[in-house]
């Protein structure tokens, strides 16, 4: 396996936003015009009868240079989950020091969704809660997302959620940093706020907030790093390079094609290190692997 070697040393990737698709389009069919629109390879391998399978995940990421990746989990209102936690335990079970869960819950079924979470942290070894707010068409300040943040806070687990403008043709409203971001920051001062998306075209705000908010942090999913916003980029270059995480949101976007976009961002090794990999492992308490600890 090739690895990518910047100033002698291997670099690791670690990428904060993906899901496995065997069941996705079932379930999402608000997203398929998005990840068509995006080249996504999915249609590919459904053209040539190829599934997804954890040890095929596991080959992409190998191809795709990805070292690590937190798989979510979907589920949204008044249909069976799009992806179970169970589902994406099976790919967490096979490369486990690879493949990482991030729960979903039914917001509608508050005490059992605080349960759900409880066992997929404790027993599954997650390591975050996403919930697609535009699925919900409720923003993160609603009163079922509380009880949530307080057990994400309680678990020390990163609450993951989505900003900017909805790709899929759903309302945006959900994704504005200011007012929801910065509400529940300032209400969970504790809670671990990971802000998927970028947060286009209220760009300003969500960079405005994570410097605002200790614990508020952007990762770039369902964008190129070509078409990473310039504020943004300065951002991660400067006074935020503590605070931007590496996501793709495959496979809307091949990890092949992101991975190698970031060599074209102009960023130092130590910004690009805390960029791909190290933001993430501190954020999420990800392990390294132990065949790299020892290269």
């Amino acid at each position: 396996r090739q690895r990518r070697v910047h100033g002698g040393l291997p670099e690791m990737v670690v990428d904060v936003w993906a899901q496995p698709v065997e069941s996705l389009f079932s379930g999402v069919p608000e997203a398929l015009d998005l990840f068509r629109r995006s080249k996504s390879p999915i249609f590919e391998w459904e053209k040539a009868g190829i599934s997804l399978t954890p040890s095929r995940l596991i080959s992409l990421m190998d191809e795709g240079c990805v070292e690590q990746v937190l798989l979510s989990a979907w589920s949204r209102p008044n249909l069976p989950h799009p992806i179970p936690n169970e589902k994406v335990l099976e790919y967490c079970r096979y490369a486990p020091d690879r493949v990482f869960g991030v729960a979903a819950v039914d917001l509608h079924k508050p005490m059992e969704a605080v349960r759900c979470v409880d066992i997929c942290v404790k027993k599954y070894n997650f390591k975050g809660l996403r919930v697609v707010n535009w699925l919900w068409e409720m923003p993160p300040t609603h009163r079922l997302y509380y009880p949530l943040l307080a057990k994400c806070v309680e678990l020390d687990i990163p609450f993951c959620t989505q900003v900017g403008h909805t790709g899929p043709l759903m309302p945006s409203e959900t994704g504005r940093p200011i007012p929801y971001i910065d509400q529940i920051a300032l209400d969970f001062p504790e809670l671990k706020i990971v802000c998927g998306h970028i947060g286009y075209p209220w760009t300003d705000e969500m960079i405005a907030v994570a410097t605002k908010h200790k614990n508020v942090f952007i990762d770039t999913s369902a964008y190129h790093p070509s078409r990473y916003p310039i504020q943004l980029l300065q951002f991660i270059k400067s006074h935020g390079r503590k605070k931007v995480m590496f996501g793709t949101n495959w496979p809307q976007m091949e990890w092949k094609r992101c991975v190698s976009g970031v060599d074209e961002l102009g960023l130092s090794d130590d910004v690009k290190k805390l960029f791909l990999e190290e933001n993430a492992r501190r954020v999420f308490k990800l392990p390294k692997r132990a065949e790299r600890s020892a290269l």
